[in-house]
């Protein structure tokens, strides 16, 4: 829901009727991931894509019926071998998207949600979509870390995935439960959607400088909380850094182990050294290096010529890093794109950054076999 909670909230502020039509299972090469949504509203405005433009036209008629008699579906779509221009997704993937009737009566804790998810304050929405009884379908819950409201028809399912929801919210991941009717464990019959939302993962930059400022651009465009620190408060401004979600003045590895000490560190953080200069980077990648377990950051990558490189691995290596540690560090940062611009050294970087998360291999898509779309997490 967070691609269309703009609509979302303006429609719940008016205490409007909408459907929503969210992406619960994926396979193949499905070109949108669970948690893809589309909102239709009563007067037949529709924003966010569930397939990328494949079924959005059929969804959207579902959507109108939903609104209308209040029955939620469950559409699965794919390639049809038989009839190639038949609704379906070209690209040869699976969706299976749930369609339900979102009222005020009927989800009351929507408005505290939305608040939620634009706060960044982690909460998940359970919704059963398959259910041998039907009136459950559609039933939902809202979990917060200590906390929840509604329910799916049975304390035992509720517990179930109550527990479950709270795992995936822990670390942000959505996607299908199964249980029996009542929330029987190793049985079938019920499905459960969990949409998790956490706060955005954090990309911390450090350098004030030019390729920095196209850095946090790029990082924000593809959904990371960004943060600019430089020692040098004339370079560290709001003003050179207008993507930047904030700007601090301190040495790196002081607000780094600032951080740490404030538990803002974890498996999803991003750290991107560009200072290029030893009395900056070495003490930062020092501290980032030596993290383990859920502090350990997701990418630690470094800008510096191969010379810059050879020197600071030397200068980590006297300062007791080792040598499986200095193997986790990007260095130089960033995929061989051939670029030269900030602009385009941006894009390598956060071309590198996504290809780490997703396991990608930076080829060319051509020169690859299988599936286009990788579903690791």
């Amino acid at each position: 829901m967070r691609d269309v909670i703009d609509a979302v909230a303006d429609w719940t502020e008016r205490d409007e009727t909408f459907a929503l039509a969210t992406v619960v299972r994926t396979s193949k090469s499905a070109p949108r991931p669970p948690g893809a949504a589309m909102a239709v509203g009563i007067n037949g405005e529709a924003v966010g894509s569930v397939s990328g433009g494949c079924v959005e036209g059929a969804v959207y008629h579902i959507a109108q019926d939903v609104i209308g008699d209040g029955t939620p579906v469950l559409q699965s779509f794919g390639y049809s071998d038989d009839d190639a221009l038949a609704v379906g997704l070209t690209c040869g993937g699976i969706i299976d998207v749930f369609v339900e009737r979102i009222t005020p009566e009927e989800f009351p804790e929507l408005a505290d949600v939305i608040h939620d998810i634009r706060n960044g304050n982690p909460v998940a929405i359970a919704t059963v979509v398959e259910h041998p009884q039907r009136a459950r379908i559609g039933s939902r819950l809202v979990i917060w870390p200590s906390e929840s409201s509604g329910t799916h028809g049975s304390s035992e399912l509720d517990h179930a995935v109550i527990d479950d929801a709270r795992g995936l919210l822990a670390s942000g991941e959505s996607g299908v439960l199964m249980y029996g009717p009542e929330g029987e464990r190793m049985e079938t019959g019920a499905k459960v959607f969990v949409a998790s939302y956490q706060p955005k993962p954090r990309m911390i930059i450090f350098g004030a400088i030019d390729f920095a400022a196209a850095v946090a651009r790029a990082g924000s465009m593809i959904g990371f909380h960004v943060t600019v620190c430089d020692a040098r408060l004339v370079f560290a401004t709001p003003a050179r850094f207008p993507a930047a979600d904030e700007v601090v003045v301190s040495w790196p590895h002081v607000y780094l182990q600032e951080e740490l000490n404030r538990g803002t560190i974890d498996n999803r953080t991003v750290i991107c050294v560009l200072t290029h200069d030893p009395k900056f980077d070495v003490p930062v990648l020092d501290i980032a290096l030596r993290l383990e377990g859920p502090a350990k950051p997701a990418y630690i990558g470094a800008m510096g010529s191969r010379k810059t490189h050879d020197d600071r691995i030397s200068r980590l290596q006297q300062a007791g890093v080792s040598q499986r540690q200095i193997a986790e560090l990007h260095s130089p940062i960033g995929l061989d794109l051939g670029g030269r611009t900030p602009e385009e050294t941006a894009v390598s970087i956060v071309a590198e950054i996504i290809a780490e998360r997703w396991t990608g291999t930076g080829r060319p898509l051509r020169q690859l076999p299988g599936t286009v779309h990788s579903h690791s997490l």
